[in-house]
């Protein structure tokens, strides 16, 4: 241990709030307090980026009717991913793969236009503004968890459709709708694992050394 580290009390909050980090889907409805909402925010926003580029932005959904369409652009992605899941159709179109209707706030997170124009960390690596915006997300999901708020990430959508209902520029692209808001619990595992979807698997098999496929 450094000097540098935290306090034993402090480290297990960290800790604690990575290992209990979920992604939601059952909300109870309710409030998040605006002052409470800008300061998960501002979380998200001291998230590390390449070249310090800060490609994230966020929009706050708060109409009622815009958030219902969005609900039903993830409904059609829905219906065509099961479609392509082939014998899985049936046991897809089983799992609650959203919570927008009954989330307490919706934000759409999303990358910003002009990133071309960014080089340093990118020349190679271009994906790594996707990574930054990544880093943003899970910061807001920790501290979500820490104040005790449920979180979801919703990746079923078409994104041009959401970019257009949502009148992103040219080269924006939507990355993630969230649902955030208050739960009557936390799932105690993911809840694909506890639906029987998948199973995960251990750090072992994920973990190499010096060459690829070379375990320790």
């Amino acid at each position: 241990m450094t000097d540098n580290a935290f306090s034993d009390v402090e480290r297990e909050a960290v800790y604690r709030a990575i290992a209990e980090r979920r992604d939601m889907r059952h909300f109870s409805g309710g409030t998040v307090e605006p002052e409470l909402l800008r300061r998960l925010l501002e979380a998200a926003h001291q998230a590390p980026s390449v070249g310090l580029m800060q490609p994230w932005r966020f929009i706050r959904i708060s109409d009622r009717d815009l958030r219902g369409k969005i609900q039903r652009l993830v409904e059609d992605e829905r219906v065509r991913t099961a479609e392509a899941l082939g014998e899985r159709t049936d046991e897809f179109m089983q799992l609650k793969v959203e919570g927008i209707n009954e989330c307490a706030e919706v934000l759409v997170a999303a990358l910003m236009d002009g990133r071309e124009r960014h080089i340093f960390g990118r020349r190679t690596l271009p994906e790594m503004d996707l990574a930054s915006l990544s880093c943003a997300i899970q910061n807001l999901w920790l501290a979500s968890r820490a104040e005790g708020l449920g979180m979801g990430w919703v990746s079923l959508f078409e994104p041009q459709a959401l970019a257009d209902l949502l009148g992103l520029p040219a080269g924006a692209k939507p990355l993630a709708i969230l649902c955030l808001g208050p739960v009557r619990a936390f799932y105690p595992a993911p809840m694909l694992v506890l639906e029987g979807w998948a199973q995960e698997r251990p750090l072992s098999e994920m973990l190499y050394e010096n060459y690829w496929g070379v375990s320790q």
